[in-house]
């Protein structure tokens, strides 16, 4: 099984779409491991945004994701992080899918709802920054067998 960061930023935050996004997911058949709602550090902002620095728009990246609350989660199922970044749709609601998050709900890049995981190994890194391993919860659903094939 595969695990994925999501987050839902201020913007998605503030418009209530907290439910949305987790019902979305929650829907598709991933699992719920972790979450947490928190108002983000500059420290944390800048380690979860390093990969940014120096760049012309990364002081403002960093105001905003520290503006208001988020919600924090990792997620799990097969192909996780795929699935979720084809939820939440491409980086510009614009050109984003009918159906995503993104096009349903965002207008322009810089207030684009969520965050989700580019890759496994961006997974992980996110997760570990994000949450403590005691954090996660491993618990077996009764469902999965009607989702997950495993013949």
């Amino acid at each position: 099984m595969e695990r994925t960061f999501v987050l839902v930023k201020p913007d998605g935050v503030q418009r209530g779409l907290i439910g949305e996004t987790i019902a979305r997911i929650e829907k598709r058949g991933l699992k719920l491991v972790a979450a947490r709602f928190l108002q983000v550090s500059p420290e944390l902002a800048r380690r979860h945004y390093a990969e940014h620095e120096g760049k012309g728009f990364y002081d403002g990246l960093i105001r905003y994701i520290t503006s208001a609350p988020v919600m924090a989660m990792v997620w799990e199922g097969p192909n996780a992080v795929a699935l979720v970044r084809q939820m939440m749709g491409v980086t510009r609601p614009g050109e984003a899918a009918p159906g995503s998050l993104r096009h349903d709900f965002g207008i322009v890049i810089g207030r684009n709802l969520t965050h989700a995981s580019d890759s496994v190994d961006n997974a992980a890194k996110e997760i570990a920054l994000w949450f403590k391993p005691e954090e996660q919860v491993d618990w077996k659903r009764a469902l999965d067998p009607w989702i997950f094939e495993d013949n």
